[in-house]
Order: structure tokens, then sequence, then C-alpha cells
């Protein structure tokens, strides 16, 4: 199971220095995860300030 960042994403850019697998990425002004190399760790969603990156 891999994390989704909704639309409560303020694009501060946290998650993806945050993430060890580097799978967070911006596109379009949104931060997307690449599901396929998330590793489920909530490293993302720890240091996010408004919690958008959630368990799929």
């Amino acid at each position: 199971m891999a994390y989704v960042i909704n639309d409560e994403c303020i694009a501060c850019g946290a998650c993806a220095g945050e993430c060890p697998a580097e799978c967070i990425s911006e596109k379009d002004g949104k931060y997307v995860i690449d599901a396929d190399a998330c590793l489920d760790c909530g490293s993302c969603a720890s240091v996010c300030p408004v919690g958008a990156p959630q368990a799929e």
C-alpha cells in the first residue's frame, strides 16, 4: 500500500526532501508520489504541515 498526496497539499516540498525512496516529485504545481516506488514508510506524512500524504 502506497501513500498519496491529497488536495490539501500546499506544495511546500517538505515531503520530497524527507522521502528515502525519492519517489515524490512536483508536477504542475502539485506534488505526487510514485506508488510503485513508495516504501510505505510514512516519512512524508510525518513532516507534512497540513497532513496531505495519506496511506492509500
